[in-house]
């Protein structure tokens, strides 16, 4: 039974119950025993009711009678912590959908990171081949006038990393990366606090409050979710992009190696004559 529910028993409850007369004039409370009795206890004894009365709550009154035994005044009450329940329990939510981004920006940022090195590293594997280049031709020019002449055996030609695209996914990773560096929070805002305009606001007034809570929390919810789909998005394809850049890089390294084997070999050869 939500909020709105419990409200709608309680006032239906104020227009059925039946009032009671007193027989005897002197049967009657006063006014003045009325204000006493409506003024507002301390704050301990407060508490104490507080208290009890979530413990009351949270067991639906399985204690007491059942919901359709309780009072007006405390399913009224009933209604607004049941409100207020469910907005903290969305608040909850929206916390964990805070954290998964942050650790989501946090990925974004390691494979920015690790496409770079393994650019940086594919073209070490290109200089590589420069200076293998040269090496190479020494070994062919030299063992005496009647040798065989050596060339290395080059199944292809070494491609060299991609160069790196000006992307979303690498503009956003970036930002963030120097977000990061300078300790700034990357936690979207969220919607302003809502007050209520009374302290002597009605239940009904408490749990309208409550329920206009519960949407700015769902519309943050919602804008963060949004969110989170679009850089799962971006990851994938820059995990695409980077499965694609490793086997480019691994054809290059293959290439390299069998040359470096041929050039020892050579050199091998030179040096037994």
């Amino acid at each position: 039974m939500d909020a709105r529910q419990v409200l709608l028993s309680a006032t239906n409850q104020k227009t059925t119950k039946p009032v009671i007369s007193s027989s005897s004039p002197f049967d009657s409370v006063s006014d003045f025993e009325v204000d006493q009795s409506s003024k507002p206890t301390t704050s301990a004894s407060s508490r104490l009711g507080f208290s009890s009365g979530n413990a009351r709550y949270r067991n639906e009154f399985r204690d007491s009678g059942g919901i359709e035994n309780q009072s007006v005044q405390e399913l009224e009450n009933y209604a607004v912590y049941k409100a207020e329940e469910t907005t903290n329990t969305l608040n909850g939510c929206l916390k964990i959908a805070e954290e998964m981004r942050e650790d989501a920006s946090n990925t974004l940022v390691k494979l920015h990171q690790q496409g770079q090195q393994i650019t940086r590293t594919h073209q070490a594997v290109a200089d590589i081949e420069h200076d293998l280049s040269r090496g190479e031709k020494l070994l062919g020019s030299l063992g005496g006038l009647f040798s065989k002449t050596w060339k290395p055996k080059k199944t292809h030609k070494i491609k060299g990393p991609l160069p790196v695209p000006q992307d979303d996914f690498h503009t956003k990773s970036s930002h963030l990366e120097q977000k990061q560096k300078l300790g700034l929070a990357t936690a979207p805002p969220r919607s302003e606090p809502r007050h209520l305009p009374s302290e002597q606001a009605s239940p009904l007034e408490k749990v309208e409050h409550e329920k206009a809570k519960q949407d700015d929390v769902l519309s943050d919810l919602s804008n963060l979710l949004g969110e989170l789909k679009s850089m799962a998005i971006d990851m994938g394809s820059e995990i695409g992009s980077q499965i694609v850049a490793l086997d480019r890089m691994q054809d290059d390294t293959d290439e390299i190696h069998e040359r470096v084997k041929g050039a020892n070999q050579r050199g091998r050869r030179l040096l037994g004559k």
